[in-house]
């Protein structure tokens, strides 16, 4: 009856538009009501949901990314993208990806990589004669990456509900990030091979390439420090996005000198909203997932999905088709609250690691991004650009199936997720 309840308002709520956190807190209230629990368990659960050690790098992170931003980090990192490739046929494109993934590795959020890179490369993009749809569809698309490249908020939240090790997340991160910048590159040649309205720009200098490079030095150094401190064991990844957040500082104040006393305020606000938003959604749904472990319809949905098959390959497709449909409609921190506890269990049943799952869990839902209805790469692109979403839409499917296609390779061949942190040492 509980599960009923619980599932029952969720998706009404979804029905009548209301934000998919309120849904899931106004779900699981119901639920402790229901279950003639004392209404102060919820404000219990809701906390015990987001206080963890590990989350602190949450805020951090976020608060990095918007730094780097402000510090004219993006603006850098495409000038030396494009004084190396831009001359090429399609090399926007490619710069697109290039920077994108370089940004990821700074931010740690897909809409965050977008907001940063699109409002440069998009009319960018448009001045070379670029559609400027498909500009704007590439950048929401390659923004995706920031979510799958290390370091990732997304990675750090499924390994504090998965129980596993961050920095091993983050290293099984960098191939498959990588793959998906290689497959969207492909994606986008293939799309521009015929378009004859591309104006080629002249090939740069070796001086200008050298001036971009020196330009953008500090950029390039951040995920070096951050990655490289914490596999050489100098900071645990909470730490490092300490460190990240004073680098970030040091490269904005003093080195570039884009960033003002008085700009500091908007910076935090910036950085406050978007983590209030994360902490929100992670308290809702840590109580909503409360609720339905209690219950034990996490169980039952458990039992009821190992009962449909026992072929691994079959049930990968059939766990990849769950997060594919949910990935539509929710958020990476929501999902993994909802999901992990009914797939988790399978997964193990199953011996495939759960790195490998979580990287693959969230290139699911950095796809969720750019799909419709709840896609907010897509949403963030078209404020950016000034297009509709079903112009935005037409123009992403190149990507989307270069995605999925990526997406079953890493998840079919799950060795290239965990070659590298099994390279290292390190417990998968």
């Amino acid at each position: 009856m509980t599960g009923l309840i619980l599932i029952g308002v969720f998706f009404s709520l979804l029905i009548l538009r209301v934000p998919v956190a309120a849904s899931m807190g106004l779900a699981a209230f119901a639920g402790i009501v229901q279950m003639g629990y004392k209404i102060s368990v919820f404000p219990t659960v809701f906390y015990a949901a987001i206080a963890k050690y590990t989350m602190l790098a949450i805020p951090f992170f976020i608060l990095a990314g918007v730094i780097m931003d402000h510090a004219g980090i993006s603006k850098r990192l495409i000038n030396l993208a494009n004084a190396c490739v831009g001359h090429r046929r399609g090399g926007l494109a490619v710069v697109t990806v290039i920077v994108a993934c370089f940004f990821a590795a700074i931010s740690g959020s897909g809409p965050a990589t977008v907001a940063a890179i699109g409002g440069v490369l998009i009319p960018a993009m448009s001045r070379q004669g670029y559609d400027k749809n498909f500009a704007t569809a590439l950048v929401a698309s390659s923004g995706g990456i920031g979510m799958i490249i290390p370091p990732s908020i997304p990675f750090i939240i499924y390994a504090m509900l998965a129980e596993v090790s961050v920095g091993t997340m983050f290293m099984a991160g960098i191939v498959p990030g990588l793959l998906f910048g290689l497959f969207f590159v492909a994606a986008a040649l293939l799309y521009l091979r015929k378009d004859k309205n591309l104006i080629l720009q002249e090939k740069c200098s070796l001086h200008t390439r050298w001036q971009a490079f020196r330009s953008a030095v500090w950029a390039l150094l951040m995920p070096v420090i951050i990655l490289g401190g914490i596999y050489g064991g100098i900071f645990t990844p909470t730490e490092a996005a300490g460190v990240a957040v004073v680098y970030g500082l040091f490269v904005g104040v003093c080195v570039y000198r884009e960033i003002r006393v008085k700009d500091l305020w908007a910076v935090m606000v910036d950085s406050f909203v978007s983590s209030a938003i994360i902490m929100f959604i992670m308290g809702c749904a840590g109580a909503f997932t409360w609720i339905l472990t209690t219950s034990g319809v996490t169980k039952e949905l458990t039992d009821l999905l190992l009962s449909l098959t026992s072929d691994r390959n079959v049930m990968l497709f059939i766990i990849t088709v769950i997060f594919v449909i949910a990935g539509c409609f929710v958020d990476s921190a929501s999902g993994f609250y909802l999901l992990l506890p009914i797939l988790l269990p399978i997964i193990k049943e199953m011996n495939y690691s759960p790195i490998a799952f979580g990287v693959i869990a969230t290139a699911n839902f950095a796809l969720g991004q750019v799909t419709p209805p709840v896609g907010s790469n897509l949403f963030v692109a078209c404020n950016i650009a000034d297009v509709t979403m079903k112009s935005l839409v037409a123009k992403v499917w190149p990507f989307l199936i270069a995605g999925f296609v990526c997406l079953l390779l890493i998840t079919y061949m799950p060795w290239l997720i965990t070659f590298l942190p099994a390279l290292m040492g390190m417990k998968l």
